[in-house]
């Protein structure tokens, strides 16, 4: 199947009241694990790739596994591009056939990221593409994104309604104390104002930096209108460490697919154990 917007997954998970899982993929047995935990938990998924995930492997081998992915399973499937910077970078990913754009302009000053997005909207909606945007900065690092504990901050809640308001974006990603790959402690949620944000702003809200957050958290932040939670470092550890620990226990193996097929089942079950503790498994 093809592509759906992300915007007509949110809608669906707006009603529902559950989020749903945004993966990033970087190499085929993630793309697969990706989609074959979805079907195995009748969710739908959003599939996305950043900027590092591109130059890595290519945005031509992403779309390419990422459709294959799509046309194997029955469950709806949108391919999403993680923290856009840029609108040429934007408009490559439309026509190479993503499905929704990340135009990630919270380093700028307040209008000129509305102006940006903006931009993007007016592009990307007559073509039946979903827009998220973000205001405020998530700390942490991120492939090529890279915002340290100095340079964080939460999303001021007036300024996310005028951000909506003067942009008509489809989907928010808020700062409210997640961040971008590992915690060097429990993270504390700013839930009061996720709670006056989401008071304010009548569109989904996006998650960031949610691996390594407390499910608990998590569940109260869906409770609080949270509609897309996006997990990266998870996938990324559960992968690694089941190639490592079949390496370490056969070190003369050469044969990548026994390196990397064991991965690829541990990162389809951390996804699997996300989708059902988003409240999305059962929901295609």
């Amino acid at each position: 199947m093809s592509f759906v917007p992300v915007e007509d997954l949110l809608k669906d998970a707006e009603a529902g009241g559950y989020a749903v899982g945004a993966f990033n993929c970087n190499n085929m047995e993630i793309v697969q694990a990706i989609v074959r935990a979805a079907e195995a938990e009748n969710a739908p998924v959003i599939m996305q790739a950043s900027q590092g995930a591109i130059k890595y492997a290519g945005i031509g081998f992403i779309v390419a596994m990422a459709r294959e992915a799509a046309a194997s399973v029955k469950v709806p499937v949108a391919l999403h591009l993680d923290h856009g910077t840029g609108f040429e970078q934007i408009m490559w990913c439309i026509r190479a056939g993503f499905s929704s754009v990340m135009i990630d302009g919270s380093k700028m000053p307040l209008e000129e990221n509305i102006a940006i997005t903006r931009r993007v909207v007016e592009c990307a909606y007559p073509l039946g593409i979903s827009v998220e945007a973000e205001l405020g900065r998530i700390g942490g690092t991120e492939d090529d994104i890279s915002v340290s504990d100095r340079e964080a901050m939460f999303t001021d809640p007036e300024e996310a309604r005028y951000f909506v308001e003067k942009t008509g974006v489809g989907s928010l990603a808020v700062a409210i104390g997640t961040a971008h790959g590992r915690y060097k402690g429990e993270p504390r949620l700013d839930f009061d104002r996720l709670e006056k944000i989401r008071s304010l702003v009548k569109i989904p809200i996006v998650l960031h930096g949610s691996s390594g957050v407390p499910d608990e958290a998590i569940k109260e932040a869906i409770r609080l209108g949270v509609r897309k939670v996006n997990i990266d470092t998870n996938i990324r550890e559960a992968f690694v460490d089941a190639a490592r620990k079949v390496v370490g226990e056969n070190p003369n193996e050469i044969d990548p697919r026994k390196v990397l097929g064991p991965a690829r089942d541990a990162a389809t079950e951390i996804i699997r154990e996300k989708i059902r503790l988003f409240g999305s498994s059962g929901k295609a």
